[in-house]
């Protein structure tokens, strides 16, 4: 049997469109067969959710979205189909939503819960709305937007209030405190001026005396050498047997001072007998009184003249008178 060129260019055909169809499927990551399970989702505003967008569980990516279509004639909803390509068990109060991204393609999210019945192909899921990152931020934004303004109101009624405080008299003495400040800036600014050259010159005067001292900085090596040499010297001295010898003398006056005051020495009885005091202060008297007579009548102990005359006169019997001297 002969097959005729039209039926060869349709079968052709049809297995051209086969294949596109089959290929389209698969570069939409649609299932060739549709042999996975399909979920389904109602949500009132799927946002940027398209179809092919990722559905994960815990960031691992189970599945895919299918399709979406309305929910009803009046679109009130979508219903959003999902194909899990991965075999996974969820659970039947697991509750799905959109997580919405600021740079990117929003996907399906999946919360699991913890019933022990798990979904089945064709079942729907829970859902819930989330706000997604632009909503999160605007949410957060509106109670500090609220804030500032509360702030900004309260700004502008002080600055009202400002406004009606400085009257024409506080606005004269305002202008005439900010006069003093600019003849006390400009007074101070003057002093300054004529600081400015003694300061200047002290600088150069401490500038030339700082050079000096770098200029004897050999010299001051030198005295500190020398003064390292002194100390070195002084170290080495005896002063230990000095301190020996000092002591020694010091135990031995010491010993003659105990002596002294000793009753039973010689030195000690003299210094501490009233009779023997006494009697040594007779003998010196009558010591004295005889060197007086000896002096006054010197002819009574010593007589060598042949003819001379016998000096009669009595004894003395207390010491002469000294500033006179007898003929």
């Amino acid at each position: 049997m002969r097959i005729s060129n039209e039926a060869k260019v349709g079968t052709l055909a049809l297995v051209s469109i086969a294949l596109l169809i089959i290929g389209f499927r698969f570069l939409k990551a649609k299932d060739i067969f549709n042999s996975t399970p399909k979920l389904y989702a109602i949500f009132k505003s799927v946002g940027g959710l398209e179809k092919s967008n990722f559905v994960k569980i815990n960031g691992l990516t189970v599945g895919t979205v299918y399709s979406m279509e309305p929910a009803d004639e009046n679109v009130t909803a979508v219903k959003v189909i999902l194909s899990i390509t991965q075999d996974v068990h969820i659970p039947a109060n697991s509750v799905a939503y959109i997580e919405g991204a600021l740079l990117g393609s929003s996907n399906i999210v999946i919360e699991r819960g913890d019933s022990k019945t798990n979904l089945k192909s064709g079942d729907r899921i829970n859902t819930k709305e989330e706000a997604g990152l632009l909503g999160n931020l605007t949410s957060e934004a509106k109670p500090l937007m609220n804030k500032i303004k509360t702030v900004a109101d309260s700004v502008t009624l002080l600055l009202s209030n400002f406004n009606h405080m400085l009257n024409a008299n506080t606005q004269r003495d305002v202008q005439n405190a900010i006069a003093n400040l600019n003849y006390s800036t400009a007074t101070l600014n003057a002093l300054l001026a004529g600081i400015n050259k003694p300061l200047s010159n002290t600088l150069d005067n401490v500038s030339a005396i700082t050079g000096n001292l770098k200029n004897q900085n050999e010299a001051i090596k030198g005295i500190l050498s020398n003064a390292n040499t002194f100390t070195g010297s002084l170290k080495q001295l005896q002063f230990q047997k000095t301190i020996d010898s000092l002591n020694a003398t010091i135990a031995d006056l010491r010993t003659a001072i105990n002596g002294i005051s000793n009753p039973n020495g010689s030195l000690g009885a003299l210094t501490s007998d009233r009779q023997l005091y006494d009697r040594m202060n007779s003998v010196l008297l009558s010591a004295e009184i005889l060197l007086d007579d000896l002096r006054v009548h010197p002819k009574r102990y010593v007589n060598i003249s042949v003819f001379g005359k016998k000096n009669k006169a009595g004894e003395l019997t207390a010491p002469a008178i000294k500033d006179s001297v007898p003929r």
